[in-house]
């Protein structure tokens, strides 16, 4: 789980490297969809697969598969370091290498929670669980620190680094591993498989180029095919709901939304999802592009020191992660979860104040603090999700939570830099054709840089790339006195610059944000008392008497600890699977 969501976050630092490497402009506007494809990619495709290798888990193994993950992960991993392509070709490489390599990391998130929950008592799931959830969201921000330091010394490495540890776990793996949980045989669901697939990529696509300046607008959410794809992806979404209703054997369980603890865990996470994923990008963009130029360090060197200064965050998950998880496994999901989100809300709230140009303490102390709270969430509502669930259906119930999990992300960015850009544009071009003309650059220049997308400003700050020197170019540089050329594309005229405008954009997110924890604490406040799937098997102190041949139908079983019913225990109970039928038994000596 570390490696795959490493693999997610690590390219993010590493772009700009890679894209040295293969000689490949990534803000010239044409390659601005292809930089989209290589950081998003992997997060559609792993969001669009979760749930169909999740429910292959349950049907032939969720360690079969889970193996099979491993190995695709590896092999994808050293094609991508074999590039010998360079310019579009390797770039095209590079995308359909990476989108291969998320099939691999599709089918190790979708089992790997499964697969503790079966091994795993219920006293031990919240620990466990938590463990794989914090290595998770830890290596997200790993992946920062990862390709800031490996980027540098060869792009290649940035994809060899998985390759020992996929080797290692894909041996151990099938030399170690072996199935406890239930199977669950049934037949492929193609049409929901389909209209699932095709639905969620339209809509994540769409998401991923309205983003995209379009014609003479900032964003893209005009352009008619992302409008195409969001309505039309929205409706085979629709489709594939009513085909899941209809289905004798659906992929995507929708009967697992009557389990409350099911329902409103999801909803949580997929809102601390929105609120979280974002995040990772605006923090880096205030780093490289302001902060981090103002207090000396050049454009260059700053996405490492990006993802060295928010060690903080990942801090806090590492101490939050377990605890909450030890702590769930005795007290349930609901407290400590929604407390969580109320911290993370908070954090956000924090982060919103401080001003653009802040002392580090304070900031560290607000990351450290967002942190916990996303810690103390995480691992308790990933526990109460898992323990909800039948185990015959915990594979595809673990896709399905990936699934939010992963969509969130890429949601997320599309809002966030919607709110980001839409800030900038109210004030950036203004301020950079007036900063700009009051060095020397002629007015038709300067004009013509205010008018390139705000979101030129945003990749280019995200890649580590200098600004003014990347929007203004060499010709236009070198026909200005030195004085004022070594002034434009120094570290203090562009982050002073850009501060004003880069505020308000920044309020806008964080309100989002807030907003976004806020709605997460109220789901999982609504999840109810503690819940765990338990199965109550009939067994007779005189097994003779039971006749192997008759069975109850297959159906599942919900123990609701602690309801908040007086007081009382509520225990809802259902017929086990294949649990032998008694005819003749004495119920008192029934236990």
């Amino acid at each position: 789980m570390l490696m795959a969501t490493i693999n997610s976050s690590i390219m993010l630092i590493a772009l700009p490297d890679i894209f040295r490497g293969i000689h490949v402009d990534p803000l010239t506007p044409g390659n601005t969809s292809m930089l989209l494809w290589l950081v998003m990619g992997y997060m559609v495709v792993t969001a669009v697969l979760v749930v169909t290798f999740g429910r292959l888990g349950d049907m032939f193994g969720r360690v079969t598969m889970y193996n099979a993950g491993f190995a695709i992960f590896t092999v994808f991993s050293v094609l991508l370091s074999l590039t010998w392509l360079s310019g579009d070709a390797g770039v095209l490489w590079l995308i359909i290498m990476r989108v291969l390599q998320g099939v691999g990391g599709a089918m190790l998130m979708a089992n790997s929670t499964a697969i503790i929950t079966d091994v795993f008592k219920v006293e031990q799931r919240g620990l466990a669980l938590g463990l794989n959830q914090v290595a998770g969201i830890a290596g997200s921000f790993l992946g920062l620190i990862v390709g800031g330091l490996l980027g540098p010394l060869d792009w290649r490495l940035v994809f060899l680094v998985s390759v020992p540890v996929g080797l290692a776990g894909t041996v151990w793996a099938y030399l170690s591993m072996h199935d406890t949980g239930i199977r669950q045989p049934a037949k492929l669901d193609w049409w929901g498989n389909g209209t699932f697939a095709v639905g969620l990529v339209a809509v994540l696509v769409g998401i991923t180029y309205g983003i995209q300046p379009y014609g003479g607008h900032t964003m893209g959410w005009t352009n008619p095919w992302v409008l195409a794809a969001l309505i039309g992806g929205a409706a085979v979404l629709a489709i594939f709901c009513l085909v899941e209703s209809k289905i004798e054997e659906p992929m995507f369980n929708l009967s697992l939304f009557k389990i409350r603890a099911f329902t409103a865990g999801n909803l949580a996470s997929l809102m601390s999802g929105i609120g979280r994923g974002g995040l990772m990008f605006i923090l880096i963009i205030w780093l490289q592009g302001i902060w981090l130029p103002q207090h000396g360090y050049s454009f260059e060197t700053t996405p490492l020191w990006a993802g060295i200064y928010m060690l903080p965050l990942t801090a806090g998950f590492l101490i939050a992660g377990p605890v909450s998880g030890w702590l769930s496994d005795r007290h349930g999901a609901r407290l400590l979860a929604t407390l969580g989100m109320v911290v993370a809300a908070a954090s956000f709230l924090w982060l919103l104040v401080l001003p653009v140009n802040f002392t580090y303490l304070p900031f560290c102390l607000a990351l450290l603090t967002n942190g916990l709270g996303m810690g103390l969430f995480a691992a308790p509502n990933r526990a109460g999700i898992m323990n909800s669930l039948p185990p015959n259906r915990r594979g595809v119930g673990a896709g399905m939570s990936t699934t939010f999990q992963n969509s969130a992300m890429v949601l997320s960015i599309g809002i966030f830099f919607s709110l980001m850009i839409t800030g900038l544009a109210r004030t950036l071009p203004q301020t950079l054709a007036s900063g700009l003309t009051a060095h020397g650059v002629a007015a038709a220049d300067a004009a013509k840089v205010a008018q390139l997308p705000p979101v030129s400003v945003l990749f280019s700050s995200l890649l580590g790339y200098n600004p003014v020197q990347t929007l203004l170019g060499p010709k236009v540089l070198g026909g200005l006195p030195p004085t004022d050329s070594a002034f434009l594309t120094g570290r203090s005229f562009f982050p002073a610059l850009i501060s004003g405008p880069f505020a308000e954009g920044l309020a806008v997110a964080f309100a989002f944000a807030i907003a976004a924890c806020i709605v997460a604490a109220f789901a999982s406040a609504l999840r109810g008392g503690k819940y765990e799937y338990t199965e109550h098997r009939i067994e007779s102190e005189a097994p003779r008497r039971l006749p192997a041949a008759q069975f109850l139908p297959a159906a599942e079983s919900l123990r609701t600890v602690r309801a908040h019913d007086g007081g009382k225990q509520a225990v809802r109970r259902r017929a086990a699977d294949h649990v032998p039928k008694p005819t003749s038994v004495d119920p008192r000596r029934l236990r």
